[in-house]
């Protein structure tokens, strides 16, 4: 039974700290370091069939299941184990929202493209300010944010924002011209019967 819940700080030194461990252990010559790398293996499988079905149970809940994957823990352990319910899209966008108001902090912002290939598209724009961070640092902030949420991407490639025309299209105002007399046309009233 245990007897006090950890906070995300405490989760953090004991990830840490068995990273550490783990670590250590690959470089253990021996038996006795095979024998203790491959039960943590087994347990790091058995967890990952444990969470494949509570997301199977919550999928059922859907506030449930969001509320499991807007908890970062409960979030990391999901990508782990490769069954996070939501797909990789949700979770670029989710990244780029979740860093948005530290880019916005310093000027910047970023949107999403779209994902081709297992690369991530995205628009990061550094600002006007002169005090602003630059660009690559925005990118490296957006960068990590999104790896870390979809960490199967292969890389994220940032692309310039689509260019908005200087000018309207000619095309754009003729047809605008012929909906307005369209729409200013008189009708005809029915005639009325006898």
């Amino acid at each position: 039974m245990r007897s006090q819940r950890l906070d995300d700080t405490a989760v953090e030194l004991r990830l840490a700290r068995v990273e550490d461990l783990l670590g250590r252990l690959e470089h253990v010559p021996g038996r006795t370091a095979e024998l203790a790398l491959e039960a943590v293996e087994t347990l790091v499988e058995i967890y990952g069939e444990a969470f494949a079905r509570v997301v199977g149970a919550a999928g059922e809940a859907p506030e449930v299941l969001t509320r499991l994957t807007q908890d970062d823990l409960i979030r990391h352990l999901l990508l782990l184990h490769q069954v996070h319910p939501g797909s990789v899209e949700e979770r670029v966008a989710r990244a780029v929202a979740d860093v948005a108001p530290a880019l916005r902090s310093s000027g910047a912002s970023a949107d999403v493209v779209g994902v081709d290939q297992g690369v991530a598209e995205l628009v990061v724009s550094s600002g006007s300010c002169g005090s602003c961070g630059s660009s690559a640092e925005a990118q490296a902030q957006v960068t990590d944010e999104v790896l870390a949420a979809a960490p199967e991407l292969v890389g994220v490639r940032f692309v310039d924002p689509p260019r908005t025309p200087a000018v309207i299209p000619v095309e754009a105002l003729l047809r605008r011209q012929r909906t307005a007399a369209h729409e200013q046309a008189p009708t005809t009233p029915a005639r009325a019967r006898g």
